[in-house]
């Protein structure tokens, strides 16, 4: 990766729709090269997909939690993977280091159906001790949703 594609990404990540033309006048590049880096980028992995990001808050999901998973014994993270997967309101799953064993950032419409989410995790994970949960009072930065226009990303 040079730092062209390093631009590419950065305006892909501002605005994921935005057309080979328009990049290439952004970064010094023709439309068609813009479009053989993209290529490039997803056959090498680099870029994985193409999403919608949501404004939770629009789609009526009003609550938000970062929930740390502590298990009995030790499970693969693939287990994990599939049993946090069967989660819908589950929106990121990480195994972390530290006390906990996963970390879980869930989005619901509401505190009761937070806690159905978390009573659907404790049924899917079979070895669960317990968890925390930290429910979010006001997003400060996200990097990943609306307002991320000022992303750069590092070098």
């Amino acid at each position: 990766m040079d730092h062209l594609d390093r631009e590419l990404i950065g305006c892909l990540l501002e605005d994921g729709r935005a057309g080979y033309a328009r990049i290439g006048a952004r970064i010094g590049l023709s439309a068609p090269a813009v479009k053989r880096r993209i290529d490039r980028l997803l056959d090498d992995g680099v870029i994985s997909g193409f999403t919608a990001v949501l404004d939770p808050d629009l789609v009526g999901w009003a609550t938000e939690a970062y929930v740390e998973v502590h298990c009995k014994g030790a499970l693969s993270p693939d287990e994990l993977r599939a049993a946090f997967s069967r989660v819908p309101e589950v929106h990121t799953a990480a195994t972390v280091s530290g006390a906990a064993d996963a970390l879980l950032h869930i989005v619901a419409r509401d505190v009761r159906d937070l806690e159905r989410a978390l009573e659907r995790v404790r049924d899917e994970v079979a070895n669960i001790d317990h968890t925390s949960t930290a429910i979010v009072l006001s997003r400060l930065i996200d990097r990943h949703g609306p307002g991320q226009s000022e992303f750069k990303p590092p070098s």
